[in-house]
């Protein structure tokens, strides 16, 4: 017979079991998502006309690819993005900002993690954003290992200022993070300084594995900490160039079999550079992930 201290500790077991099954923290198939950079000459010229067409191809979320305290989202506020947004059926969960150390004519860029930064979380809040990114360091903001330590440090206060908004921060990886130094990498460096749940990693799939990285490797290591995904692919070319997913040799089946290790949330699609017309490469590479991936 199963007394009442019994069926406490048999509950708190599958509690436990349940808090570390993969499907607890699989991503929602119905979230198909874009970093709109892969559009930008198209945002840059028709916002609205170009979230239309990315919603009328089949993509439900996007990820912006800008933000400032001037222009803030592609010159509009956040009420009347979030509008846009709406009027398409669109959600964006995420959002790319800078560091903001660089120097941009004599002084720091606002509404980055570095100037304005508690500004910027108040649009993204009021847009909807869940992740705010730090998307790219430029050449002058990276360095030795120590100074990427004292950018974990700036992470973390930032990580801070998000979570009082009910935000996560995440970092966007290129593959520069994997030159070594002294035998370690930076993202090693970021990854041991930076509070594993104020600061999470938007894992770049194409980058990584250009850096000659294995991103199942690094998911084992670390894993619930990549809740955001970029996916793009790399030709079968000497140069190893971008391509719409499917099209070249990223085994993303195997991949997303760890989706749920990895803590996905979020993934999106993302082509730095496409071959002739932008929307024609979103559409090849939705439609290998709807067969293939969801």
């Amino acid at each position: 017979m199963i007394n009442r201290r019994s069926f406490i500790k048999t509950s708190a077991a599958l509690s436990a079991g349940l808090l570390i099954s993969p499907k607890l923290f699989a991503y929602d198939k119905k979230y198909i998502g874009l970093q709109l950079y892969t559009v930008r000459d198209y945002m840059q010229k028709d916002p609205a006309a170009t979230l239309a067409r990315v919603a009328q191809i089949g993509y439900t979320t996007v990820e912006g690819a800008t933000y400032t305290g001037n222009e803030k989202f592609y010159g509009m506020d956040p009420a009347a993005f979030a509008s846009l947004l709406k009027q398409n059926g669109l959600v964006m969960p995420s959002c790319h900002y800078r560091l903001g150390e660089e120097q941009v004519n004599g002084s720091s860029p606002k509404g980055t993690i570095l100037n304005d930064w508690g500004r910027a979380v108040d649009d993204a809040a009021a847009v909807g954003v869940k992740y705010m990114v730090c998307a790219f360091l430029s050449v002058p903001e990276r360095g030795t290992l120590e100074h990427y330590k004292k950018i974990a440090d700036d992470f973390n206060k930032a990580g801070e200022t998000c979570k009082k908004a009910g935000i996560q921060l995440c970092y966007h990886n290129h593959d520069f993070e994997f030159i070594q130094e002294d035998g370690k990498y930076p993202y090693e460096t970021l990854l041991a300084n930076t509070d594993k749940e104020l600061v999470k990693m938007e894992m770049d799939l194409y980058w990584v594995t250009k850096a000659n990285q294995d991103p199942i490797a690094l998911i084992s290591e670390h894993p619930g900490r990549f809740p955001l995904w970029h996916i793009k692919d790399m030709d079968n070319t000497a140069n190893r160039m971008f391509t719409e997913v499917g099209n070249g040799t990223i085994d993303f089946k195997k991949i997303f079999k760890h989706a749920g290790k990895a803590g996905l949330k979020y993934f999106f699609v993302e082509q730095d550079k496409c071959p002739a017309d932008a929307y024609d490469s979103i559409t090849q590479s939705i439609t290998y992930i709807k067969k293939n991936l969801v």
